[in-house]
């Protein structure tokens, strides 16, 4: 098997042992955490944290916060009071500045894609996570609609929060298409057949990477429709077939034909016994030598420590509003999966963009 990584992974060093004061207080955080987020959320949106930026290291007062984002004087005051004990801010003179936590929640893509996701998909219906984990299945989603699944309403859900799904679903696999194209079209296949296609930008990238590569793109019809819009869009529709299949329906197959199949950050999207079933199809229509590649964001397989606290949080989201029993796997258990399966992975490329693995899969 051929095992490629742009770097090893560090061997993490023992945590620092706390003292109890520290303990509390680390445990306080967590007491108060949703007023935490809220918080930040909240001065994103209001435009404290574009004020105070602009402000630079001269920084800004109460008085002049308020002025400048057209909130009340005592909205600034519980905000930032909130703010500055959780070292997003800090008090120079009167004068309060964006600490370097600070400066992340007002600047970098990748915070503010997972808080917008957060509060606009998770943050409601974690409130009814503790049924979901007893009901094995997505309570939460009834703040939405009645769907079983997310996957169902996607296209009926209210826009602001369609939009801020789709924003954190495609910043991370966008990183990481690029490189991926580099890995799939090294033996030019002709047919691709894209499993869980989503909103066709995959397919695009395959249609505008290799002018002779047909796509096909298998979903629930939902999906297809904003598949073949977008396509079409882009003038490359005489090279798509789009194909309806709820994978989780038993009688559902798989069309024959492709010279390799794709599925990127979808089998997460599942359960352990759903993800066998759904393999079990794709083999079925594989020949010998024939790729099936399968591309996953692995807890086990990140760089850093933040990229799996944020993988594990988002098997939350799965558990309370997507489904109720998938999650973000660690590779260790996606592997015997991919064998119950009757396939095997005779490549893993880690690292590949925002944290994705690629395993290329094939008939034994």
């Amino acid at each position: 098997m051929t095992r490629t990584a742009s770097k090893p992974r560090p061997a993490r060093t023992a945590r620092k042992e706390l003292t109890a004061v520290e303990a509390k207080a680390a445990a306080q955080r967590i007491a108060f955490g949703p007023m935490v987020f809220q918080t930040c959320w909240t001065m994103q949106r209001k435009g404290l944290f574009r004020a105070l930026a602009q402000s630079g290291t001269k920084g800004l007062t109460r008085k002049e916060l308020a002025e400048a984002t057209g909130l009340s004087a005592y909205a600034v005051m519980v905000l930032t009071d909130m703010a500055l004990t959780a070292d997003v801010l800090a008090m120079n003179d009167g004068r309060m500045v964006l600490t370097k936590t600070g400066v992340m929640l007002a600047f970098d893509d990748m915070t503010q894609v997972n808080m917008d996701f957060t509060g606009d998909v998770c943050f409601a219906g974690l409130a009814h996570l503790e049924e979901a984990l007893v009901q094995g299945r997505p309570v939460g989603l009834q703040v939405f609609g009645d769907w079983p699944t997310v996957y169902q309403g996607l296209a009926h859900l209210p826009e602001h929060v369609r939009r801020s799904w789709f924003d954190f679903d495609h910043y991370y696999s966008d990183h990481s298409f690029p490189p991926a194209l580099e890995i799939v079209f090294r033996e030019r296949p002709k047919v691709v057949m894209d499993v869980g296609g989503n909103t066709g930008k995959w397919a695009l990238c395959c249609l505008r990477h290799d002018p002779q590569v047909r796509m096909m793109v298998v979903d629930l019809p939902g999906q297809l429709r904003e598949v073949e819009r977008n396509v079409r869009a882009a003038g490359l529709s005489d090279r798509l077939t789009t194909v309806a299949a709820d994978m989780l329906d038993p009688a559902s197959v798989l069309p024959e034909g492709a010279d390799a199949i794709w599925m990127s950050q979808f089998l997460d999207c599942f359960g352990e016994d759903e993800i066998v079933a759904i393999l079990r199809k794709a083999r079925t229509v594989m020949r010998r030598g024939m790729p099936l590649y399968i591309m996953e964001t692995f807890i086990d397989r990140q760089r850093f420590e933040a990229a799996s606290f944020a993988l594990a949080a988002t098997s939350l989201y799965f558990t309370a509003m997507a489904n109720g029993n998938s999650r973000m796997y660690r590779a260790e258990h996606f592997a015997p999966l991919v064998e119950a399966a009757g396939l095997r992975v005779v490549e893993e490329h880690d690292n590949v963009g925002q944290g994705h693995s690629i395993w290329r899969c094939e008939l034994p």
